[in-house]
């Protein structure tokens, strides 16, 4: 089998393709989930707490001079992205929880059989006998 044939068939399995969508549609809503974090529900919060910028919060480690730049933590921004992390991995939690109850129960199978028919008199016996206790006959 060529290498590039072997390629192709690991390529256009199903679980590899759906796994392909998923990856770009995440990409997508989590730029979506930082849009609203940032956009929409930090602003807000930064207002209720006296005018808060949570994307300019950090603590100055060295002051910017004019042979380097300034050396900043900017914890401002890892609030954001832990608030991004939060909601995006509640949403897949939902998700889950959500395809979990829609997946179909599957039927139980069926119990082993323990009797037997007598093939003389049609009674049913027990799996093991070795005589009909009904008409004594061998089975």
């Amino acid at each position: 089998m060529s290498m590039v044939k072997e390629f192709k068939d690991f390529a256009m399995r199903g679980n590899v393709v759906d796994m392909a969508v998923g990856i770009v549609i995440g990409g997508a809503f989590g730029k979506i989930v930082s849009s609203l974090v940032n956009d929409v529900i930090m602003p807000p919060i930064g207002m209720l707490m006296g005018g808060v910028d949570f994307s300019k919060l950090a603590i100055t480690l060295s002051e910017k001079t004019a042979t380097a730049e300034a050396v900043a933590v900017k914890y401002g921004v890892f609030v954001n992205t832990v608030l991004d992390f939060v909601i995006v991995a509640f949403c897949i939690f939902m998700v889950v929880k959500g395809m979990n109850r829609m997946k179909r129960a599957e039927p139980a199978a069926p119990a082993a059989p323990t009797t037997k028919e007598c093939p003389k008199c049609c009674s049913s016996i027990p799996l093991k006998a070795t005589r009909c206790p009904n008409c004594t006959s061998d089975v």
